[in-house]
């Protein structure tokens, strides 16, 4: 026999040796199954949504996904509602100091009440967690007192200032500032820096992730609000996108698919949001997977 007939032989042998891939289990696919159900369960939401926003009046009550004879009137109609800008504004403008106002005061209390050594401070941040047990609508008339006494009803600082920190905002960045060395911390005195620029320079670049997630948070919970927005302005150029949507309608009848082509534009800023923030997380769940 040949050498090249000995080579095809023991290929041939290692080939019928080798163990073909074994079938996926039920378990496996059974779990596919739930997590692709509940998918669709999570995207329904939006798909009625566009759905109803490219139907006509009469078709809104159809449960039929397709339109019969789909329509982009509503979208022009919105779009071409000056009012409708101005509550986009609003939104953005209120969303986004909020936002700015939770990554600023959260990190700094959350940075302090990790780093920092002083009487109370366990009870400073049980405290401050005690805040998350109370429901918002309780809050709602201490809010709107204050507003009246200080002259803020049917204002932007109004609307701000109940979410300018938050008490769940707080706990994320403590527990991420845990993560950071405090040999970095020391090393950074040591240079000569100030506690606000170890803070800055130091601290924040490392919790990233955090600061990602709670920008998403903050961005959307403030976008999307709508009982605090409601009770505190009166004049429709103060209103948001929630609460100025809601005006599509009158006692008789409502305007859903106003609302549902209000809604689909509104959610464009939340996808940038999350598009821009989104590779923080990933990136941050990646190094703490690998730190484990």
């Amino acid at each position: 026999m040949s050498s090249t007939d000995t080579i095809r032989a023991s290929s041939a042998t290692l080939l019928a040796a080798k163990p073909s891939k074994k079938p996926k289990n039920m378990g496996q696919i059974i779990r596919w199954l739930i997590l692709f159900a509940g998918g669709i369960l999570m995207i329904m939401p939006i798909v009625y949504m566009i759905s109803t926003s490219l139907k006509w009046p009469h078709e809104v009550y159809n449960i039929n996904l397709i339109p019969e004879e789909p329509t982009l009137d509503n979208y022009s109609y919105v779009l071409e509602d000056g009012r409708f800008y101005g509550w986009f504004a609003n939104s953005l403008l209120i969303a986004t100091l909020t936002t700015i106002s939770n990554l600023l005061f959260d990190s700094l209390v959350g940075y302090t009440l990790c780093k920092f050594k002083f009487p109370g401070r366990t009870l400073v941040f049980i405290a401050i967690l005690s805040t998350l047990m109370i429901p918002t609508e309780m809050l709602v008339i201490p809010w709107y007192l204050m507003s009246q006494q200080f002259g803020w009803l049917d204002s932007y600082w109004g609307i701000i200032f109940p979410g300018l920190m938050t008490g769940f905002g707080t706990f994320l960045m403590k527990q991420f500032f845990e993560s950071v060395p405090d040999d970095f911390i020391e090393a950074a005195r040591i240079d000569g820096l100030n506690e606000l620029q170890i803070w800055w320079t130091v601290a924040m670049p490392l919790v990233k992730p955090a600061l990602a997630a709670l920008a998403i948070f903050v961005f959307l919970g403030n976008w999307t609000a709508f009982l605090w927005p409601l009770i505190v302005t009166n004049s429709v150029e103060m209103y948001t996108i929630p609460v100025g949507l809601s005006g599509f309608g009158d006692e008789v009848d409502v305007a859903w698919e106003l609302i549902m082509t209000g809604a689909a534009i509104s959610t464009i800023p939340t996808l940038i949001v999350f598009l821009i923030f989104q590779r923080f997380i990933i990136r941050g769940v990646v190094m703490a997977g690998l730190k484990g």
